[in-house]
C-alpha cells in the first residue's frame, strides 16, 4: 500500500500561495530557482515522507545556529553559554545589533549577533579555526547522519559582503563576550551557513533534536537531553526572528528558518517537518515555508498546545476479579505514560481497599513512559506492597526499568 501521507503532502503543497523575494543581497542566493518546493518528514523511527524538491540541496544558513547552539552547550555547558548569549527574543530582525544594553551580551543565539557569538563558544578558545570549523561541520553531519560539505561558491558569495556580520562580531568582542580574532569567527560562521542541505536531511536534524539528542536514522547520540531540550526552547521563542509570537501563535512548533528557504521545526517524540522554498517574506522566512507549516497545523494537529489525550485513557482496565483461587484487583495500562497519566494510575491505586487483596499490573500495552511518570508508578506499586498487597507486574517491555 501506497501511504496517503504522501498524497496529502502532494496536495497540501499544491495549495500553499508564493509571493516574496529570494534573498538578493547574496548574489549567489540571488540565482537560485526561486520556483523550487519540498517538504520531508522525519519520525522518530526514521521513517521519512517527503515530496517535491525534497532532496535539492541548498545552503542551511540560519537553520544552522540550533545546531551550532547545542555544539557550544555541549562544549561549554548552559551556564558558560548564557554568560555570554541570553535567551531572550529581541523582536528585532535578525541582523540587528540586538544585546544588553549594560553587558553588551547578545539577546539571543537565534538571531546574528548572538550565532556569531555561539560559533566563537562551540570549541575551546585554543583550537585553531579550522579545528573549530570541522567540529561544528562533523557536528551538523552528525545531527544530518551523513557527511555534509561547504557549498564554496555561497560562502565566497557571502563572505564578500559581510560588513554587517563582521561589525556584529567587533561590537561583541569589544564587550568580552569571546575572545576570538573578530574575522575568524565570522569566516568559520559564514562556512557554517554555507554548509548544504536537503529538506530531508532538516527533518532528520530536527528529529534529533526531538528525541533528545538521538538520531533517528544512525542511532548516535549526537548530544545530550538536557541540550536538546534547551535548543527547542530557545526556537519555540526566537527560532523565527521577529515573527516568533505569530508563528508559535498560528502554528506552535519550534522551529528554526534559513534565508536559503529552508525551515524545520519539531515536535518532541513525535514528528520533524521541514521545507524548502527560496522565496522569503519581510522576516527573512521562506513565504511557502510558512503557508505549509501553517496548513500541516491546523489540519494535523501539530499545534503545540493542543489538547492531549485524556488521562483516563492510560488505564484501560481496572477491576476486581473473584475468579480464579482468590480475588485481585486487575489494573491494565495502555499507551505512552506522562505526568497526567500517571496521576490517573496513582488515583487508580488509591482506589484500592486496603487489606492483603493481590494486585495485578499489566504493562504489556504501554508504549513509552518519562522518568516522571515511571517514578510516580514505581513508588505507586512500593506504597501498595508496604499496605500488604502482594503486586504482581507484568512488563514485557521493561519499560518501569527506564526510570
Amino acid at each position: 500500500m501506497k501511504s496517503p501521507l504522501l498524497d496529502y503532502l502532494n496536495e497540501a503543497m499544491l495549495g500553499c500561495h508564493d509571493g516574496g523575494e529570494v534573498a538578493n543581497y547574496i548574489p549567489e542566493l540571488a540565482n537560485v530557482d526561486p520556483d523550487q518546493f519540498g517538504v520531508a518528514l522525519c519520525t522518530p523511527e526514521g521513517t521519512q515522507y517527503d515530496a517535491g524538491d525534497a532532496e535539492v540541496e541548498f545552503s542551511i544558513q540560519s537553520a544552522s545556529k540550533p545546531f551550532a547552539y547545542a555544539l557550544a552547550l555541549e562544549t561549554r555547558g548552559a551556564a558558560g553559554v548564557e554568560e555570554h548569549v541570553n535567551v531572550e527574543p529581541s523582536g528585532d530582525p535578525f541582523y540587528s545589533a540586538s544585546v544588553d544594553e549594560t553587558t553588551g551580551r547578545p539577546d539571543n543565539p537565534m538571531i546574528n549577533i548572538g550565532a556569531i557569538t555561539t560559533y566563537a563558544l562551540t570549541a575551546p578558545d585554543d583550537w585553531t579555526p579550522a579545528e573549530r570549523f570541522e567540529h561544528v561541520r562533523a557536528g551538523l553531519s552528525a545531527f544530518a547522519g551523513r557527511d555534509l560539505e561547504v557549498d564554496g561558491d555561497v560562502y565566497h558569495s557571502e563572505i564578500a559582503t559581510a560588513y554587517r556580520n563582521m561589525s556584529l562580531a567587533y561590537l561583541v568582542r569589544s564587550t568580552g563576550h569571546f575572545e576570538l580574532e573578530p574575522s575568524e569567527v565570522v569566516a568559520g560562521y559564514t562556512r557554517q551557513c554555507a554548509i548544504r542541505v536537503t529538506a530531508r536531511d532538516l527533518a532528520v536534524m530536527g528529529m534529533t533534536l526531538g528525541l533528545g539528542g538521538v538520531n533517528p536514522i544512525t542511532g548516535h547520540r549526537v548530544v545530550s537531553e538536557g541540550t536538546a531540550q534547551r535548543v527547542l526552547s530557545v526556537m519555540s521563542t526566537c527560532g523565527m526572528y521577529n515573527a516568533s509570537g505569530d508563528w508559535m501563535t498560528d502554528v506552535g512548533i519550534p522551529a528554526k528558518s534559513g534565508v536559503g528557504g529552508g525551515i524545520f521545526g519539531v515536535l518532541p517524540g513525535q514528528v520533524a517537518v521541514a521545507t524548502f522554498s527560496p522565496r522569503l517574506d519581510t522576516f527573512g522566512n521562506s513565504v511557502r515555508g510558512v503557508a505549509l507549516f501553517e496548513r500541516l497545523s491546523q489540519e494535523m494537529g501539530m499545534h503545540l498546545m493542543g489538547v492531549p489525550p485524556a488521562s483516563d485513557a492510560a488505564v484501560h482496565t481496572f477491576t476486581r476479579d473473584d475468579e480464579g483461587t482468590e480475588p485481585r484487583f486487575l489494573l491494565v495500562l495502555q499507551g505512552p505514560l506522562r505526568f497526567s497519566q500517571s496521576e490517573r494510575v496513582l488515583r487508580a491505586f488509591e482506589e484500592i481497599p486496603d487489606g492483603r487483596v493481590p494486585v495485578h499490573l499489566d504493562l504489556a500495552r504501554v508504549t513509552s513512559g518519562d522518568r516522571v511518570a515511571l517514578r510516580m508508578i514505581n513508588e505507586g506499586i512500593r506504597r501498595l506492597s508496604l499496605d500488604g498487597h502482594p503486586v504482581q507486574v507484568d512488563d514485557p517491555k521493561d519499560v518501569l526499568r527506564r526510570a
